[in-house]
């Protein structure tokens, strides 16, 4: 019975990080609630929790990262193929927005959103897979998760 339960915390903790589609960091606050109020109680618990957290904040710097990206180039493409001109109101308005002045840091710029939206996809279907293995015992891994808790 005991086993049973444990499993089925360390399920929680992973199903607790899709809170972030409820509440802004929830894949945060929970998982880390769930893990630090249970973690003393097994040794399994403890290692899915550090797995979880490791996970999210892993993910978060990945989005962190690709936004630094993908933002400026999006912000400096634009604005740079946008013409200005003012009135006698002082109003600016746009001349026009010249596709054919876009250079490839556009593209890399898309490829950065696009590896984005795969990072998304990709955690909300190893979140459910991970709580899947870890009622079931297995110790479970993500991938490309930096250990910061060990």
């Amino acid at each position: 019975m005991e086993k049973i339960t444990h499993t089925n915390t360390a399920a929680a903790i992973h199903l607790s990080s899709l809170f972030q589609y409820c509440i802004p960091f929830g894949n945060f606050i929970f998982p880390i609630v769930i893990w630090a109020t249970s973690k003393d109680k097994s040794e399994f618990v403890d290692e899915q929790g550090k797995e979880v957290i490791n996970f999210q904040i892993s993910l978060f710097i990945y989005t962190i990262v690709l936004a630094l990206i993908a933002i400026p180039i999006l912000l400096f493409t634009v604005f740079s193929a946008v013409g200005f001109h003012g009135n006698h109101n002082s109003a600016v308005f746009m001349e026009s927005l010249n596709f054919a002045e876009f250079s490839g840091a556009i593209i890399f710029a898309g490829i950065a959103i696009l590896i984005a939206i795969v990072l998304k996809t990709a955690e909300f279907f190893l979140t459910i897979y991970g709580a899947v293995k870890a009622s079931q015992g297995v110790h479970f891994k993500y991938p490309f998760t930096i250990k910061f808790l060990k």
